[in-house]
């Protein structure tokens, strides 16, 4: 039998529960603007209700509602697609940033980047081609050589810079990584606890969310939610954080990296000691780029390490303008030989043979002492008729002192004008003419067949025409008027030819050409392409990824997001529900207050 104020109880419950509607509305409505707020909701429902006897049997009458619990609207599905596209939307992000920095150090619209070196250096060398005796051509060259030289050490200490930047950044974000997973086993244990008496943990739940949103921004990662409410972090098949467990990231110890001139890191776990490698998100753009600047350092290592070998090939196979013009045929190596130089490098020392090894892209110098250089007619090919022709040969040797590899930075450091030849009157030792075979008139300085080298004229610059080739032609292009062979005595020691028709050393095999069969303005040119190429790609994907992005966010925001109209229809419909339940619970106060006090007084 129902109790006499039973409808008391009736409203009293939808009183507590409109209150308790209108609270979270309010909750809502102030939370609007949180970030990883999500919206909630009250969970009403009708309580039991209870049998009354009637004419045909008892009915069920209802007690009124109560609120069972208060939800958060959250899609689990697309927090779990916003994980995985952030982690790649952030990894374009720092790839792009990557790119703005580094094509700002190859920046070559303005008259201070190495394409306008480059043209520079190839216009002197054009301009000596004319006149090969004129001294202000000859100093101009070296200018241009210099600043070269200057703007390819300059763009490659910037790389290396910019490589110790991202390795500074990587390390602010392993801070901020632990920072991250520390939150979160401690978000962990108090949804844990908060949630073991039954309630739920909801903004609680919202904070634990958004540190997993941050997080994605370093790394790839999966989440699992166990029985407990507490989450699972892993990344690449490493648990970083179980339940209120968690593992530690650490920078390694400096890795001194000779090839670069710089110091490497890698991130580690702290716990295990054990290599940690995300496939995504920023961590992983910061290893690719660094990666892939240390790529545009060997560019400019093949680039410095070019000149060292072709060009100075190129370069012993003229003559300067010291000296007198007389013969080579008779030069025996002596002090009192006073012709003109020939068989000089024109980048390095001059002590030093340079030759590129393509297998390991190292250039391999032997330093040598009492060199010895020599000049001959070679009569050992034949053109394709069957006729013999006569080139000119140098020859340049002595005991070898030692062999050093030069690799990536280290090229690029050695790449300097030849000390001889910035020297007062050094000028003069720049190989700008053509050494030619002639036919003696007489016996004296002949060679076999009658036949000797001689120098074409003080003013030729076929020589320096056929180093100007070097730069803007490719392998196929490039003219030469005679070959060097390299013969460094020393125990187990090889002959080295190099002829500039052919892209192999004779004796090893080995490729001498740095830039395969490209020219050095080519190949600059295709590196500087790739660069704007890749930038331009990045940035396209970085576009798409945001567009996707913004597509996540908004059906995220369509679920948990905070609607303004919404929330104040249920604010006005919560408040009458409130005002409805006070008017009725009032009614039946003033029903109850007529039979209690006022039945049974009629008639007295």
């Amino acid at each position: 039998m129902r109790s006499t104020f039973a409808g008391l109880n009736t409203m009293v419950r939808g009183i507590y529960s409109n209150q308790l509607s209108l609270d979270t509305t309010g909750h809502n409505i102030t939370n609007a603007s949180t970030e990883g707020y999500s919206r909630q909701s009250v969970n009403l429902a009708a309580t039991r209700g209870q049998a009354v006897s009637s004419l045909y049997g008892d009915v069920i009458v209802g007690t009124g509602v109560d609120s069972t619990s208060i939800l958060r609207a959250r899609n689990v599905y697309a927090d779990k697609q916003y994980w995985q596209e952030t982690a790649q939307k952030e990894y374009y992000t720092t790839q792009q940033t990557n790119y703005d920095k580094v094509e700002a150090i190859f920046d070559d619209s303005s008259k201070t980047g190495i394409k306008n070196a480059l043209t520079e250096f190839y216009n002197a060398w054009t301009d000596l081609s004319t006149n090969a005796s004129t001294a202000s051509n000859r100093v101009a060259v070296i200018e241009k050589s210099n600043v070269l030289a200057d703007r390819i050490k300059t763009v490659a200490g910037q790389l290396q810079s910019q490589i110790n930047a991202q390795y500074e950044n990587m390390r602010a974000n392993v801070k901020q990584i632990n920072d991250y997973t520390t939150e979160l086993t401690k978000l962990n244990q108090n949804i844990m606890q908060t949630e073991a008496s039954g309630g739920s943990a909801n903004d609680l739940r919202d904070q634990r969310d958004l540190i997993v949103d941050n997080l994605s921004k370093y790394m790839n990662l999966n989440v699992y939610e166990d029985d407990h409410g507490m989450y699972s972090v892993v990344s690449n098949g490493i648990t970083m954080v179980n339940g209120v467990n968690r593992l530690t990231l650490e920078m390694s110890t400096a890795i001194n990296n000779k090839t670069y001139g710089i110091s490497d890191y890698t991130v580690n776990i702290k716990e295990s000691g054990i290599a940690f490698v995300p496939t995504n998100g920023s961590m992983k753009a910061q290893i690719d780029t660094i990666a892939e600047d240390k790529g545009y350092i060997d560019k400019l290592a093949h680039m410095s390490g070019f000149l060292l070998t072709t060009f100075n090939t190129m370069h012993q196979q003229g003559a300067g303008i010291d000296g007198t013009d007389s013969s080579f045929g008779n030069d025996d190596g002596t002090d009192t030989y006073k012709g003109p130089s020939y068989g000089v490098n024109y980048w390095g020392d001059d002590n030093t043979l340079y030759t590129w090894d393509a297998t390991d892209e190292v250039v391999k110098a032997v330093e040598l002492k009492d060199i010895k250089r020599t000049v001959e007619v070679d009569d050992t090919q034949t053109d394709a008729s069957g006729n013999t022709i006569r080139t000119p040969k140098v020859t340049i040797g002595g005991t070898q002192v030692s062999e050093t590899t030069l690799d990536g930075i280290n090229i690029i450091n050695a790449l300097a004008v030849n000390t001889a030849i910035k020297e007062t009157g050094g000028q003069n030792l720049i190989a700008a003419r053509k050494l030619v075979v002639e036919q003696n008139v007489s016996d004296t300085g002949a060679l076999e067949n009658g036949y000797s080298v001689k120098v074409n004229g003080s003013g030729d610059g076929t020589n320096a025409t056929n180093i100007a080739t070097l730069i803007n032609m490719d392998q196929a292009n490039v003219h030469s008027t005679s070959y060097i062979v390299y013969n460094a005595t020393t125990t187990g020691g090889t002959t080295k030819l190099m002829d500039m028709a052919d892209d192999t050393m004779t004796t090893d095999n080995m490729k001498y050409r740095a830039l395969d069969v490209d020219s050095l303005n080519a190949y600059y040119s295709a590196a500087v392409s790739k660069l704007g190429s890749d930038s331009e790609s990045v940035d396209d994907k970085s576009d798409a990824q945001d567009q996707l992005i913004e597509q996540i966010t908004n059906w995220r925001s369509s679920t948990s997001g905070v609607d303004w109209n919404e929330e104040l229809s249920n604010l006005i419909m919560f408040q009458t529900g409130y005002s409805a339940c006070s008017r009725c619970l009032t009614t039946m106060d003033e029903m109850l207050d007529r039979l209690i006090n006022s039945t049974g007084t009629v008639g007295r």
